[in-house]
């Protein structure tokens, strides 16, 4: 078996290789299917598992783990009982912009799934977060997200009954949250303060995105003020590793 090529454009030199020069099999099987994926082009369907075992001689679990890297990265996805090569991240900037504009700028239709909007009433820990006093009445709204049909995410948004009392008549759950704010309510966002880390869906979690437990997810918890500086939201947004990255400008302080 060939050697992966040390360097192309645009990636470093020794991307995945150890100092020691000795390469995994698994990574120069990996390294062979880039080429494949590059000529098959986004969409294209990969050959069977078998098929490309003895192509590139190896074992079926080797073959696996390239496969199962390639699919984290993003690079391939599962579609139906085939594996297909995937499209470009979506590129998702890290500010107050909603997921409908960002996903709109890369040309890409969004869409939301609604799984519940109810009324409960407010932790004590939620409370300080929205403005809230403990025991008045919060909304929670869960909603799938999509681009372009495909579910990409899962987003939990929390605020107080008193800031938007029509929320359940009132607001198309497929539509833009911030826009209803703003349009309807007259309630425009000042800034907000964000955190991201990554974790693994929980069961339900992965079953109502429909991706697998194991894969890595993006989760972003945000605390949001009105423009006169209250307490508005809190965020709780997932976002699948495999689709999503996260970009942002920064300046000197």
């Amino acid at each position: 078996m060939e050697e992966p090529t040390q360097h192309r454009p645009g990636r470093p030199v020794r991307s995945g290789i150890p100092e020691h020069g000795r390469i995994p099999k698994y990574y120069a099987v990996k390294a062979r299917l880039s080429l494949l994926l590059e000529e098959l082009g986004e969409g294209g369907l990969l050959p069977t598992e078998r098929d490309l075992a003895e192509r590139y001689e190896v074992s079926r679990e080797t073959l696996r783990q390239a496969l199962r890297e390639l699919v984290l990265e993003g690079r391939l996805r599962r579609a139906g009982r085939g594996t297909v090569v995937a499209g470009p991240k979506l590129e998702q900037p890290l500010s107050l912009a909603s997921y409908t504009e960002g996903v709109r700028r890369q040309g890409r239709r969004p869409g939301r799934h609604l799984i519940g909007l109810e009324q409960f009433p407010c932790p004590a820990d939620l409370a300080p977060g929205i403005g809230a006093a403990p025991g008045e009445p919060v909304w929670h709204l869960e909603r799938v997200l999509l681009a372009d049909d495909e579910r990409v995410g899962l987003e939990s948004t929390y605020l107080r009954v008193a800031r938007a009392p029509r929320l359940d008549s009132d607001f198309q759950p497929d539509s833009s949250f911030y826009g209803y704010l703003k349009d309807r309510l007259g309630i425009s966002f000042g800034d907000a303060d964000e955190k991201l880390e990554t974790v693994l869906a929980t069961p339900r979690e992965a079953l109502l995105i429909g991706t697998p437990p194991a894969l890595p997810m993006l989760l972003i918890h945000r605390f949001s003020r009105d423009q006169d500086g209250r307490p508005l939201e809190r965020v709780r947004s997932l976002y699948r590793g495999d689709r999503f990255s996260f970009t942002t400008r920064l300046r000197p302080e």
